[in-house]
């Protein structure tokens, strides 16, 4: 665009240029934005074998490897979305825990006030236990809530017709069915109640322990009485973190006695 100005009697032509998000964006790498976009497809095709929608994934993985706040525009842009496609997925992803909006930064030039953008929750241990929360929820929870039904209406069925043995041995595998669900179900859901910090020290801690270690403490419990475990576990939890560290101290300094 160009405006005129008079100047000693002779028009001179001013060049004048609208503000230009373009112009005011950092120079991208084709190269990594190449990549970027091959990790959000592959994540994308992975995502429905986690129960997340390709959309989903595909949006999840950008943002996070894209590590700034972008417009609902600019993600529709980079991958290629409809408008609704692209709104729809940024907020289930939203809904899922694994993106969060912010105000969209403000470019050079612009005027008004700050629209809305989004970015990828940074902390990678937050936005999985969110999403451990959430399957646990859309998916765990009701198949215990059927698995209960079930169980009951077998039950049912056995006071009216207790004679019936096939009746018998499916109400049996329900039930043993049902505690192998619950039992994974509460494992899963501790891992949204853990602080992300605690998680990954936990889980760093458990990559430092060879595999044979573990297996042989787990070949411990048939030897050892269940109440004494549960007794010592329910003690250990109770101690403050300076009698923890000398139990630890003392019990470390037992086992090396016995081990002699």
């Amino acid at each position: 665009m160009s405006s005129g100005k008079f100047r000693r009697g002779t028009l001179v032509t001013v060049a004048t240029t609208a503000p230009s998000h373009q112009l005011d964006a950092p120079p991208r790498s084709q190269i990594a934005e190449e990549i970027r976009l091959r990790l959000a497809d592959a994540w994308g095709q992975m995502g429905a074998a986690w129960g997340v929608a390709p959309a989903i994934a595909r949006v999840h993985a950008y943002l996070m490897t894209r590590m700034e706040p972008l417009t609902e525009r600019e993600v529709r842009e980079a991958l290629g979305l409809s408008h609704r496609a692209a709104s729809l997925a940024l907020a289930e992803a939203e809904e899922w825990g694994l993106i969060e909006r912010v105000a969209e930064p403000r470019r050079v030039g612009s005027r008004g006030p700050a629209g809305t953008a989004y970015r990828a929750v940074g902390d990678h241990w937050e936005w999985f236990g969110r999403v451990i929360s959430e399957r646990k929820l859309r998916e765990g929870d009701p198949v215990v809530a059927v698995l209960e039904r079930t169980l009951k209406e077998a039950n049912d069925a056995i006071a009216l017709t207790p004679d019936d043995q096939e009746l018998v041995e499916l109400r049996n595998w329900l039930s043993a069915f049902l505690v192998f669900v619950r039992l994974f179900d509460r494992a899963v859901g501790l891992v949204p109640q853990l602080e992300p910090r605690t998680l990954e020290r936990g889980l760093l801690l458990l990559s430092r322990v060879p595999d044979d270690t573990v297996l042989r403490l787990f070949g411990l419990l048939d030897a050892v009485d269940d109440d004494d475990v549960l007794a010592l576990v329910e003690s250990l939890s109770r101690l403050s973190p300076t009698n923890a560290r000398r139990a630890l101290a003392l019990f470390g300094g037992a086992l090396r006695t016995l081990r002699r």
